[in-house]
């Protein structure tokens, strides 16, 4: 049996991610996650700590991880 669906479009996922306190928060954390194949969006919020991401299917936790880890924040998990 097929993990895939049938559903066609867009996913959109909101992750927690801890210690954004700025803008500049936010285009480091925003910026390392778009770089992930497949995100087409990335808006952060410093002042609730969520990260909502737009792409073409769901993405791997881990490498959502690694992205933010690499920005310098934790990923706290999905909101």
């Amino acid at each position: 049996m097929s993990a895939q669906t049938d559903t066609q479009g867009p996913v959109t996922t909101v992750y927690k991610v801890t210690g954004m306190s700025c803008g500049h928060c936010e285009g480091s954390v925003s910026g390392e996650i778009s770089q992930i194949p497949g995100v087409s969006s990335v808006k952060a919020v410093a002042a609730t700590g969520e990260v909502t991401v737009v792409s073409a299917a769901p993405l791997d936790d881990d490498a959502v991880r690694a992205a933010v880890d690499e920005a310098g924040y934790e990923l706290a998990g999905k909101a």
